[in-house]
């Protein structure tokens, strides 16, 4: 097995390259707005996973999905050719749900702090029900135990 700060070298180079060649040299029409946004690979080096985000809707991300199933083989031959490893690792191009999961995260914090807008907005108006302070001071204690002063 491989150190791994070399894989995690190597997982950050495939990342560039098939950026780059999503950018500048695959021209398939059914390929949207895809951002690479990691890469991860195993430790013996032989497969590689790119995870990746395509700005739109179900159907522009299933046609980008396929678009990449398709030049697969393009982009690994050239992931060897710029890497210069002995053994070029395969290829698995994944969906990456972390924006859309970190999107409904920032939904559920807005609801959450326009629920707190409302009970503060309702607790603005409130009066306590008894003693705005109920409870004892030290100093009123002092004064009750020691009694009228003789």
């Amino acid at each position: 097995m491989v150190d791994a700060a070399r894989a995690r070298k190597l997982a950050d180079r495939i990342q560039q390259i098939v950026a780059e060649m999503l950018e500048r040299r695959i021209k398939d029409p059914r390929l949207g707005f895809v951002t690479v946004t990691d890469t991860r690979i195993t430790a013996d080096l032989r497969e590689a996973t790119v995870f990746y985000t395509v700005f739109g809707s179900d159907a522009e991300r299933a046609d980008s999905a396929a678009a990449l199933e398709s030049a697969k083989g393009i982009i690994r031959s050239e992931v060897g050719r710029q890497t210069g490893v002995r053994f070029t690792p395969t290829l698995t191009f994944r969906h990456d749900p972390l924006p859309d999961n970190a999107r409904q995260l920032d939904d559920l914090i807005n609801a959450a702090r326009a629920r707190d807008a409302e009970v503060a907005a309702k607790a603005a108006g409130a009066a306590y029900a008894g003693e705005a302070d109920p409870y004892r001071k030290p100093d009123e204690e002092d004064d009750e135990q020691a009694g009228p002063a003789a």
